[in-house]
């Protein structure tokens, strides 16, 4: 068994005793052909970690605040936003899927470019969109595991996003250099 294996073997027990509500359900996973056909429409694979969380454990649903976005639904989120569709008119880095929304605009993504799958934080109350970005997690393997084991900033009372680090791709990926 690899560590990937096991980190979702450990996301998949937890994930049902984290529901939001007694009674609450886990939805089903994604099927392969669904992962498949949301690549295609991204124009970009998923990490394999994301697509073996979304195939499986469930497609969406679980995570922290129980709020990982159904697959279809980051796609959704993500061809809308790079097609401009966002109030604030800021352009969307190419190959940042929105996987969380934490309320007041601020999203959890995945950097799908990323070798190791960087978590950013997407904070729009900036002034400029370059100070919007923050890595959450330098991967989505960090990421989960402070779900796991309960030290992930979203466990605490403080504001912890003013201690991450800026996010130093956007004007790159945004093509806005």
């Amino acid at each position: 068994m690899t560590d990937i294996d096991q980190l979702l073997e450990d996301v998949a027990a937890k994930a049902p005793e984290a529901l939001p509500f007694e009674g609450a359900c886990l939805l089903a996973p994604a099927s392969a052909e669904e992962v498949a056909r949301a690549e295609a429409a991204l124009g970009f694979t998923l990490p394999p970690l994301l697509a073996g969380l979304y195939t499986r454990v469930a497609n969406g649903g679980f995570g922290p605040e129980s709020d990982l976005f159904p697959l279809l639904d980051s796609v959704s989120s993500y061809l809308a936003r790079r097609s401009g569709g966002q109030a604030d008119g800021w352009a969307w880095p190419e190959g940042v899927l929105p996987i969380v929304d934490w309320g007041c605009y601020i999203l959890a993504c995945v950097d799908c470019r990323d070798d190791d799958a960087a978590v950013l934080l997407f904070e729009p109350n900036a002034a400029l969109p370059e100070f919007a970005w923050y890595v959450d997690a330098p991967s989505l393997v960090e990421w989960l595991r402070g779900w796991l084991e309960g030290t992930g900033w979203w466990y605490c009372n403080a504001e912890e996003e003013e201690d991450m680090a800026l996010w130093p791709y956007y004007r790159v990926r945004t093509g806005t250099c």
